[in-house]
């Protein structure tokens, strides 16, 4: 079924770019023998996300603001944020929104600083929210109506730096980003914290900043393997780990580990059916890629660096198909 989803909402997609749908800037396309990848991705410095198809052309833009989160549906709608307090669904083939959620009209939220950084459309239909500055876990239904809601624990409360990604695991649990405290934490429904992992510094001495310059541990992005095992992109940490239930880094892929690129903000990750994790550099400078593609041996096995479509802001991105094969859409990596 997600199969066929995606398939019907390609063709519409590309029957529309056929039709005249504006493509921008260069063709990234390379010889036969080089791998290709359909990714949709965003960028808010260019105040633009979009798909991006194999040949490297673009078959769909919309004009986005603040972003640190984003999803394509198995419908083919898009999940996005059109600013910090509002999450909306919008159709690509006519860029109609579907459905919109609006923080700051929850009551509850009156006269509140409040920060979206996180969202996921669940299995159930409903739409779980992170609300960084009230700090809550909302699960939202079709209409709306708020039918779970969890206090998230935050020693260092800010709205901006509260959250970054937070995603629901198949236990029911909730994984989450504390950006601000450096920490990554499992919540169980009822606000207890059932897993706790403290992003390490490595003995080194933070840096300001947010290129390859700095260092920290304001970690963005956590996925719960089917190893049991949690990935994590560590934001200005400038690396993604591999660690176990007790805390042990079993693998991990740092700044200057891959030949002629530096990581910069390790945004959010994507790991594909292969086992390759897309990595999303994010302000990196003109000189390294936004997005890479590595295998666990740590081989670059595909990237893409275009700093006329999108700048040093891409946050997000999502790969959808990879030489020609949809990847499953909107399924947890740990079903993968």
């Amino acid at each position: 079924m997600i199969f066929a989803c995606f398939i019907c909402c390609r063709s519409r997609i590309m029957a529309l770019t056929l039709g005249g749908l504006l493509a921008f800037g260069a063709n990234h396309a390379g010889p036969a023998s080089e791998p290709t990848r359909r990714f949709i991705a965003a960028d808010s410095s260019k105040s633009r996300m979009a798909i991006i198809d194999e040949t490297g052309k673009t078959e769909w833009e919309h004009k986005i603001g603040a972003l640190h989160d984003l999803h394509v549906l198995p419908s083919g709608n898009v999940l996005m944020q059109t600013s910090w307090t509002e999450v909306a669904e919008i159709n690509p083939a006519d860029d109609v929104i579907l459905w919109r959620y609006n923080a700051l009209k929850r009551p509850e939220n009156a006269g509140k600083s409040l920060e979206i950084h996180a969202f996921q459309r669940l299995a159930n239909g409903g739409t779980m929210v992170a609300e960084s500055g009230p700090g809550n876990i909302i699960e939202l239904d079709q209409d709306q109506k708020v039918v779970h809601s969890m206090a998230l624990k935050v020693r260092n409360p800010d709205a901006h730096r509260d959250t970054r990604l937070v995603r629901k695991l198949e236990s029911g649990n909730y994984l989450v980003c504390h950006e601000g405290d450096g920490l990554v934490r499992e919540y169980a429904p009822s606000g207890k914290v059932v897993w706790e992992y403290a992003v390490p510094l490595f003995d080194r001495k933070p840096a300001g900043g947010h290129g390859v310059e700095a260092f920290g541990n304001q970690c963005f992005s956590a996925i719960r393997l089917t190893s049991g095992n949690t990935l994590i992109g560590t934001g200005n940490g400038h690396s993604i780990l591999e660690v176990t239930p007790a805390g042990q880094i079993i693998w991990s892929l740092h700044q200057n580990d891959l030949p002629g690129m530096q990581l910069a903000w390790v945004t959010s990750l994507q790991v594909l059916p292969s086992g390759n994790i897309l990595i999303n550099n994010c302000h990196a400078g003109p000189d390294n890629p936004q997005l890479i593609e590595v295998n666990r041996e740590k081989k670059v096995v595909w990237s893409f660096k275009d700093f006329d479509r999108f700048g040093d802001s891409l946050t997000n991105s999502q790969i959808l198909t990879v030489d020609g094969v949809a990847v499953p859409l909107a399924v947890p990596e740990f079903l993968r």
